[in-house]
């Protein structure tokens, strides 16, 4: 304990200075005392199947189990894209992230990965969030939220592309993946600790950074994306976490994070910002090497649904009904419109939104999804679309050695075949012409979505 007192006491005094020193405080824009808190978490690689409530049985997630008992689970949630970049650029735009540009997972610009990212600039990938993309910590400043990011931002370090430059007005964190180098710890604008980092104690100065934030902002309306650093690899936890769990590592990385789910539920109590918070626990893809898909047929960087299907649940004291369960198919894009439904922002006019207001649906006013499809990119590439209980894979890359096979088109019932394992595509070909002209339509129109 002496040494997570001393973390916390050491960061928050750090945050402080910070903070004096960019003006955070007076910057403020005094809001309504109606609007609604919002709590983004989200993991990295956590499959499907890697928390109790969604089958479970190895991991112990009391913390998390508990906010699904408060709210709702969604268990046709995925994630817009099935590698890290990509996805959060959806998370955080509301749109798919091939209108973003950024299609590929992304490197630091200093040593080996200059060299992957100039390969990606020759294939016409971003190389950072572009400037004119609008965030949802954008938007929300504007009708006075305080804004903060903390973990693995993941979406640029060219100038311009840090977390600061894209709406939030403070940041903890690593600007990459943990199995990258460089690797430090970024405060702001400001490296705090050199590379490589100590990626044991991560997820504890994480949450007592998330716990400092809320209690700087009880009074006001506030937006926290935390984004942990795990269960990606690496595999690391702190020493009161490490050789607990049954699951090994992967477990001793999942149970801290759901260590710091429950302190961050504790102190909303403690303040009584339950009923005035809105909790989403989610994922930005499925498991990697290690981690379990549920019953899903693949895992991270496939457009199988275990790649792309991910652990959803969202809290709110006295809005969102508690126990309930929904099989409504939705997608991450829908936290950034349903996030300025919430504070009551307009969307923005010169571009396309993907995502859809998901409130309808998780509070019980609407019992059916407001998505006809959803649209599964690998890369640039479209792969597969879902609608209801059918998903139809265009193609898929087959490893065969000493070769690559390209399979598909097959078409998926997951209502009776949620492991996608058999082609129904002659029993239905109606289902599949309608597949069809739906993707010949959405290639022709498809753009980028800014209006210049």
């Amino acid at each position: 304990m002496k040494r997570r007192e001393f973390i916390k006491g050491s960061l928050i005094a750090g945050a402080g200075m910070a903070l004096a020193r960019d003006g955070f405080a007076g910057q403020l824009i005094q809001a309504s005392a109606n609007k609604p808190n919002i709590i983004i978490i989200l993991c990295d690689d956590l499959g499907y199947g890697d928390i109790g409530c969604f089958g479970d049985t190895v991991i112990r997630t009391p913390n998390i189990d508990r906010l699904a008992e408060t709210g709702v689970k969604l268990t046709n949630f995925y994630a817009s894209a099935p590698v890290c970049s990509p996805s959060r650029a959806g998370l955080l735009t509301g749109r798919y992230p091939k209108r973003t540009g950024v299609t590929q997972v992304l490197f630091p610009t200093r040593g080996l990965g200059a060299i992957v990212n100039a390969r990606l600039a020759l294939s016409g990938s971003a190389l950072a969030l572009p400037k004119d993309e609008l965030t949802v910590a954008d938007l929300l400043k504007t009708a006075g939220y305080a804004t903060c990011c903390i973990g693995k931002w993941h979406l640029g370090d060219i100038p311009g592309s840090l977390p600061n430059d894209r709406g939030f007005e403070h940041y903890l964190g690593l600007l990459y993946s943990n199995d990258m180098t460089p690797l430090p710890l970024w405060r702001n604008r400001e490296i705090i600790e050199k590379s490589p980092c100590n990626q044991d104690l991560l997820t504890q100065k994480y949450t007592e950074e998330a716990l400092w934030f809320i209690k700087q902002n009880q009074n006001k309306p506030f937006f926290l994306y935390l984004a942990h650093t795990f269960p990606h690899e690496p595999l690391h936890a702190s020493p009161e976490f490490r050789g607990k769990s049954k699951a090994g590592i992967y477990g001793d990385c999942v149970e801290e994070i759901d260590w710091s789910t429950g302190k961050i539920v504790a102190l909303l109590s403690e303040l009584g910002l339950l009923k005035n918070t809105l909790i989403i626990f989610t994922s930005d893809n499925g498991p990697w090497w290690t981690g379990n898909p549920g019953y899903h047929r693949g895992r991270k960087n496939e457009t199988f649904d275990g790649g792309m299907a991910v652990p959803f649940i969202a809290s709110w004291e006295g809005k969102i009904p508690a126990g309930q369960t929904s099989d409504q198919i939705a997608m991450n894009i829908d936290l950034f419109t349903t996030s300025l439904a919430l504070a009551g922002v307009d969307l923005p006019r010169d571009r396309i939104i993907d995502g859809k207001n998901l409130m309808p649906l998780l509070t019980g006013k609407e019992s059916q999804t407001p998505h006809n499809y959803l649209y599964f990119y690998q890369g640039k590439e479209l792969q597969a679309v879902r609608s209801g209980r059918w998903k139809y894979q265009l193609r898929h890359f087959v490893q065969y050695p000493p070769l690559g096979l390209n399979q598909g088109p097959w078409l998926f019932d997951l209502q009776n075949d949620p492991n996608e394992s058999y082609n129904v595509k002659e029993l239905y070909p109606e289902v599949v012409a309608e597949f069809e002209k739906v993707i010949a339509d959405w290639q022709k129109n498809f753009s980028r979505g800014l209006k210049i």
